[in-house]
């Protein structure tokens, strides 16, 4: 979509996965060249490998929550910007799986007495990044589901498991059960499909 917008010179395409990146490449190479001067770089987040002052714009979709230090990442960010560039991103925000959370926490101070550490919320990391016109827009998605297994099928299957070191090895099976026995009698609709919230 960038490609069509006119004055861009020159692309980086950034990803920490190798293969990621070739499915770009090869993705943009069948659309066609405009004569933009194309980067894939293998990089992360937390060490930036761009120039300080560099680029107009950085946009980052859905990889911010993977990092270990997200007020760091963002300030990386904001170092490769020029002067009055725009840092445009998409993360999950702090309500995301709220049901999710509140049956997991009910399930392991029942089954375990205690809980593990979870994802928290990221309050005000733009301001705390030293970026000078943060704005946040809060959009909100209720996506249905046939059981709570059924989602923790699809985050599974999404990647999109808790990737934080300090955490419990694995959920015992008597918590996950317990987990969505709780997620079904707490959330579940008449129709009997659960709700899992995205923010």
């Amino acid at each position: 979509m960038l490609r069509g917008r006119g004055a861009i010179q020159k692309f980086i395409m950034m990803d920490t996965s190798y293969d990621m990146l070739k499915l770009c490449k090869s993705s943009q190479l069948d659309s066609g060249n405009e004569n933009i001067e194309t980067s894939y770089v293998v990089g992360d987040e937390e060490f930036l490998p761009i120039k300080e002052s560099s680029v107009d714009l950085v946009i980052s979709c859905l990889g911010l929550h993977w990092t270990n230090d997200l007020p760091g990442a963002m300030i990386q960010c904001k170092l490769a910007l020029k002067p009055d560039g725009l840092f445009l991103a998409a993360i999950l925000g702090g309500e995301t799986l709220k049901e999710l959370r509140i049956a997991c926490t009910v399930a392991q101070m029942e089954r375990e007495g205690g809980i593990s550490p979870r994802v928290r919320d990221a309050g005000n990391l733009l301001t705390r990044a030293g970026f000078a016109l943060p704005g946040v827009d809060v959009d909100e998605y209720v996506v249905r589901y046939k059981s709570a297994l059924d989602l923790i099928e699809h985050l599974r299957a999404m990647g999109e498991t808790n990737a934080l070191l300090q955490r419990t090895n694995i959920l015992k099976r008597e918590t996950a059960l317990a987990t969505a026995a709780i997620y079904d009698s707490m959330f579940a609709a008449k129709d009997g499909t659960i709700p899992a919230t995205f923010q």
